[in-house]
């Protein structure tokens, strides 16, 4: 068992929903093996108060979470990342910064639940799904042999990550 730490950067534009479960959960389902932040190319400047009220009705954690630029960690002295994911359509197409440690990258897209409309229901069983379709992905990720697997293979293995059920391409049959 290898005693590294992954750095893991999610990416959505706003991160003020999808990136910021994706926090929460890696960090709680990484067993101190990854340590994930996120961040957005256009934040909201807050977080949605319905994905912190997933997060906390999941027995996750809930607090401390803000919506930040991806900017912060592209600058000196920001944490050296091993991987980035993005999220969502827009950040993926965006041109990103130069990111400290040259991570491993992939597309993660799935649907805002942010962007669902109707009623409160409605929109909290948008975060749910967010967040079932998350801790798929990411239980796939955290199960990867990472410290004994080439490059190559990895990203190969990152990238059907994001194939999984809840991406946006592959409802609408695109992909």
């Amino acid at each position: 068992m290898s005693d590294c730490v992954y750095n893991v950067l999610f990416l959505c534009t706003g991160n003020s929903a999808r990136s910021i479960l994706a926090e929460a959960y890696l960090n709680s389902a990484g067993a101190g093996r990854f340590r994930a932040y996120s961040a957005g190319s256009h934040p909201k400047g807050e977080v949605n108060s319905l994905a912190l009220k997933i997060l906390r009705d999941s027995g996750l954690p809930h607090e401390g979470f803000r919506s930040k630029s991806w900017d912060e960690f592209a600058i000196a002295g920001a944490p050296e990342l091993d991987f980035v994911f993005t999220v969502c359509d827009n950040a993926a197409g965006e041109a990103c910064p130069i990111w400290p440690g040259h991570p491993m990258t992939a597309h993660w897209d799935m649907e805002d639940p942010a962007a669902v409309e109707g009623s409160p229901i409605e929109k909290q069983a948008a975060f749910v799904t967010a967040l079932r379709y998350m801790r798929n992905r990411i239980n796939a990720f955290i199960n990867l042999p990472l410290a004994s697997i080439d490059r190559l293979s990895s990203k190969s293995r990152l990238k059907s990550i994001g194939d999984l059920e809840g991406n946006t391409q592959r409802q609408s049959g695109a992909a």
